[in-house]
């Protein structure tokens, strides 16, 4: 079994900067994708970026150029850093983890994007 953690969330005001931080536990060899998705209050989640295990990075067309995803393999962490924040971005972030064809998620993290 894998555990996911994600932490870092909380309020920013827009043009603000947030670290978001997913860690992961337990039978984590084979992990090899990982992606954060978001929920906003009445929608549906909405994929943000993702990476593989060789450093591959994909970003929605939403978030390209203000957020960042990166891999930390020494404490089996990933991070999102997003940067010029806006109100839109308001939604809790997901933390999903893929070994083979099972995917593990985290509890979530709320982020919030006001004035």
């Amino acid at each position: 079994q894998v555990q996911v953690v994600e932490s870092g969330g909380g309020l920013v005001q827009p043009g603000g900067s947030m670290r978001l931080s997913c860690t992961t536990s337990g039978s984590i060899a084979g992990l090899n994708f990982w992606a954060w998705v978001r929920q906003a209050p009445g929608k549906q989640r909405e994929w943000v970026a993702d990476i593989s295990s060789g450093g591959k990075t994909n970003y929605a067309d939403s978030v390209k150029g203000r957020f960042t995803i990166s891999r930390e393999n020494a404490n089996n962490t990933i991070y999102l850093q997003m940067n010029n924040l806006r109100p839109e971005d308001t939604a809790v972030y997901y933390c999903n983890a893929l070994k083979f064809q099972t995917s593990y998620w985290g509890q979530g993290t709320q982020v919030t994007v006001s004035s």
